[in-house]
């Protein structure tokens, strides 16, 4: 019997055409994946991809939105770009009570929305599946979903799974007992946008797991200390204090390249809200004024990792994240949750794990 000739295996990096050497990654390892790289720099230009999941490919085909619903500039775009005029970090629009009721209901229309989405998930559904049913209830509210051609963003709400941090994309890929999800809706109704997310545990074994309750409660108290503060007078760079002093109570760090944003007939703009502390945004908060704060926690490094899709945000160290968002109308004594959960709305707070359990975090790494 003839040997049998070494088989040639190619360098895993990303889009790398050498052979691969000895070389592998040591997180695989533990994790009983096989990768082998040709070099160490083309392991270290790659290993981001092999650390986490990628996308199960290909994507449905964009959903189609009916002519009669009325529709931001960028959903016809060829890129998007939704070109809104730069009008300066301190022209922040002022609401009169007819923009504030254009505000108020498509909050309340973006909830409804995500509570339907949110009713959906369970082990074994997709996260395509999870889009379509967004896109649908948009469409029965006659609404746009303001995430589907955004910059080119191809589906209708951002799903993001455990290491995800945001702006993840609705594929194929099944979801498992176990994991956590943050569903993030925005609406776009007469005129205005409507914008929240919540993180849901998916199946038993998420509500079982120490760590993944920890970040999921934290970053809903973190945002729940937040909206505290907002009232006439907040400057736009406290909220930040407060989220990152609660984050390193739970042992838990704060993403730091995402941001709260104005909102209204844009769907992005000014001011920025950060989420951590001492940053330098300048500003204070006015009657009238909508903006979101939406922090976004990590059990491990506050670093981020953009995928090749030019979306899809992922902890460096495949750490879990979790986030939630409100839109906020600042009003004369404080400020209304236009966004705010309903008696009967899916998930909610559950009891946080006893101090000692649960994986550590690794803040400032």
């Amino acid at each position: 019997m003839a040997a049998l000739e070494p088989v040639k295996k190619s360098c895993m990096g990303v889009d790398c055409p050498n052979e691969a050497g000895t070389l592998q990654c040591p997180t695989c390892l533990k994790l009983g994946k096989e990768s082998t790289f040709c070099s160490q720099d083309c392991f270290k230009r790659s290993w981001v991809c092999y650390l986490v999941p990628s996308p199960v490919y290909p994507l449905s085909p964009r959903r189609a939105v009916p002519d009669s619903i009325k529709k931001p500039n960028y959903a016809t775009a060829a890129d998007g770009n939704p070109r809104y005029s730069f009008l300066g970090r301190n022209n922040i629009p002022i609401l009169d009570k007819k923009q504030q009721e254009g505000m108020r209901k498509v909050c309340r229309l973006s909830r409804e929305v995500l509570d339907v989405a949110a009713a959906a998930i369970k082990p074994g559904v997709t996260t395509d599946y999870i889009d379509e049913v967004v896109h649908k209830a948009c469409l029965e509210r006659d609404a746009y979903p303001s995430p589907l051609n955004y910059n080119r963003f191809p589906k209708s709400v951002c799903t993001s799974p455990n290491e995800v941090i945001c702006h993840g994309i609705p594929d194929n890929r099944l979801l498992l007992d176990g994991d956590i999800l943050n569903l993030d809706v925005s609406l776009y109704h007469g005129g205005f946008h409507g914008d929240l997310n919540e993180t849901y545990y998916v199946g038993d074994k998420a509500l079982a797991d120490p760590s993944s309750v920890r970040v999921v409660e934290c970053a809903r108290q973190c945002l729940a200390e937040a909206i505290k503060l907002v009232k006439p007078g907040m400057a736009f760079r406290d909220p930040g204090n407060t989220i990152e002093k609660h984050a390193k109570s739970q042992k838990c760090s704060v993403i730091r390249t995402y941001c709260g944003h104005g909102i209204g007939q844009l769907f992005h703009g000014a001011p920025n809200v950060p989420h951590y502390a001492k940053n330098k945004q300048v500003g204070v908060a006015k009657p009238g004024m909508c903006f979101t704060i939406e922090p976004m926690i990590s059990l491990g490094t506050y670093r981020d990792k953009t995928w090749p899709d030019d979306w899809t945000s992922v902890t460096i160290d495949g750490s879990r994240t979790a986030q939630f968002e409100h839109t906020l109308m600042v009003t004369e004594d404080g400020c209304e949750i236009l966004t705010a959960r309903k008696e009967d709305s899916p998930g909610g707070p559950v009891e946080m794990p006893k101090e000692g359990g649960g994986d550590g975090a690794v803040n400032g790494k």
